[in-house]
Formats: structure tokens, C-alpha cells, sequence
């Protein structure tokens, strides 16, 4: 495809995704990749939206390893069935991926949607094995408002704690154009969602950084407007200084929306972002480069 054709799509992609009824669209056009949904609005807790699917890799794969794909969407908008591509290209390259959605605002604030995640988690431990997913290795990837969710969860161990999880069994986190350091809370989507906390920094996620933090995988696009690659710098630092293994990456030309979109099947020729966030993952729970 011509290089101005595929940026054409691009930018396309990303107009569709920037909207709930249209990110719905893009999964239904993007080509799929071989995997399959095995299960569907499965229940990890009590609330509505405290549901997921399950997506598994096409060859059977004894004992796999399990990936949580947590959607952004600024934790006021987004859901599940609009990231069945997300969780399809996880599972194609041999993970039992699980794709929940959470509690969003202005219903609920911080850390509602944090306390889903680990919830979606406690779920993948006690059930992932009936899918063929090795609860000891779990890796969770996220987006945006989604790769906060994960690395505050991978990090702050009260969430995990409060679900009865293992931190042990979280062998990485990646985060994709995550939200990491809030200088202020300037705006209404920071201000709805963390206005009401009571500490001024126990939504940062550098304060939780630790030695025995999981090793993280953190992407951003130095093109992009909506979440500044600050962010990513300065969580990779702060997690370097600590001695945590981190893979961090700034993409030449890529927008917040292209650095998820480099995952789907219709894009990664163009970017490295698929290629280098499977290697990642991959080695850090001994699944086969293959």
C-alpha cells in the first residue's frame, strides 16, 4: 500500500476511535486476526459494567500465558466489544486474553475503575485456567486512560492486596500513551475523575514506584497532542531509578490514537509497536519469539 494511502488510513482509524459508535465500526472493518472469543460478558463482580470477554489463541497452547487489555477512553466512555481487535491480536500471539470493561465517571470517580481492574484480575487467577491461561504469568497492557489504570495497578499494591492477589503473578505491565503525572488537575475530565481525592497525590503513579515493581513496557508518539510523551518519559525514569526493567519507546510521527492502532492487524506493517510490545511480553513470561 502506498505510504499516502496508508497514512490516509490512518488518520481515518483515528477519527473512528475517537467516538464510541465509531470505534465500534473500526472493529467490525479491521481484519481480525486468528483468534477466537471464547467467552462473553462474563461477570467479575456485581456492578453492570463489571463484565469481560475472553479471547484465546487459535493452536491450543498448554498452559498460556494470560494478558489483560484495559481500553481507554478518558474513564468516561469506551467499552469492551469495541476492542474485540485488541484482544484477538494479544491472543494470536499465544496469550488467553481477557478484555473487561470498568466502572466509568461521572457515576464513578477514583479509584472505582482501578478496584475493577484488580477485580478483573482476581477473576483471570481463579478462572483463567478453564481457558487454558496460566494464572502465574499475567502481563496487563493498557491505553491512554487504560495504561494508567494498569501501571497504578501494577504499582500501588493496595489494589491487588484488596483483591487477594499475588502481586507475584503480574510479570509485567505496558503501558501505551498513558496519563502517568498530573502536574494539577486543571480541566474537566482530570477534575471529575480525581477532583474528589482526599491525599493530593494518591492518584500519581510515582509515588508508588518501587524496586519490586513489575518490568514495564511504556510507548508514546512524539506526535502526540492529547497525552504529552512527558508522561511516559518521567514514569520510565522514575521506574529506571528504582532498578525496574523498562522497555520504553518514543515513535517517530505517531499520535496518540496510531500508538494503540499499531497494534491492530491492518496497521502493524507500518509501525513497530505490535512487533516490539509481543517481543516484550513474551520474553518476560517465556512464551516462545516464534
Amino acid at each position: 500500500m502506498p505510504a499516502t494511502r496508508r497514512l490516509g488510513l490512518i488518520g481515518m482509524a483515528g477519527a473512528l476511535l475517537a467516538a464510541c459508535t465509531p470505534a465500534r465500526l473500526f472493529n467490525t472493518i479491521t481484519p481480525a486476526d486468528p483468534a477466537r472469543r471464547l467467552a462473553k460478558g462474563l461477570p467479575f463482580g456485581s456492578e453492570p459494567r463489571q463484565a469481560l470477554d475472553v479471547y484465546t489463541p487459535p493452536r491450543s497452547r498448554e498452559m498460556a500465558p494470560v494478558a489483560l487489555f484495559i481500553y481507554g477512553g478518558g474513564w468516561d466512555s469506551g467499552a469492551r466489544g469495541e476492542y474485540g481487535w485488541a484482544g484477538k491480536a494479544l491472543a494470536a500471539e499465544g496469550f488467553v486474553t481477557v478484555v473487561p470493561d470498568y466502572r466509568l465517571t461521572p457515576a464513578f470517580a477514583f479509584p472505582a475503575f482501578l478496584e475493577d481492574v484488580a477485580l478483573a484480575v482476581r477473576w483471570a487467577v481463579d478462572h483463567a485456567a478453564e481457558y487454558g491461561g496460566d494464572p502465574s504469568r499475567i502481563v496487563l497492557v493498557g491505553h491512554s486512560a487504560g495504561a494508567y489504570n494498569v501501571a497504578m495497578v501494577a504499582l500501588d499494591l493496595r489494589y491487588l492486596a484488596a483483591s487477594g492477589v499475588d502481586p507475584g503473578r503480574i510479570r509485567a505491565f505496558a503501558g501505551l500513551a498513558g496519563p502517568y503525572v498530573f502536574k494539577d488537575l486543571n480541566g474537566p475530565i482530570l477534575q471529575r475523575t480525581f477532583g474528589a481525592v482526599a491525599g493530593a497525590d494518591d492518584y500519581q503513579t510515582l509515588k508508588y514506584v518501587r524496586p519490586s515493581a513489575p518490568p514495564a513496557f511504556l510507548a508514546t508518539g512524539d506526535a502526540d497532542t492529547t497525552v504529552g510523551p512527558s508522561n511516559t518519559e518521567r514514569l520510565a525514569a522514575a521506574l529506571r531509578a528504582q532498578g525496574v526493567p523498562v522497555e520504553s519507546h518514543l515513535y517517530p510521527g505517531l499520535s496518540h490514537t496510531d500508538v494503540l492502532l499499531g497494534l491492530s492487524r491492518i496497521f502493524r506493517g507500518r509501525f513497530a509497536v505490535h512487533d516490539d510490545l509481543m517481543r516484550f511480553l513474551k520474553a518476560k513470561t517465556g512464551l516462545s519469539l516464534g
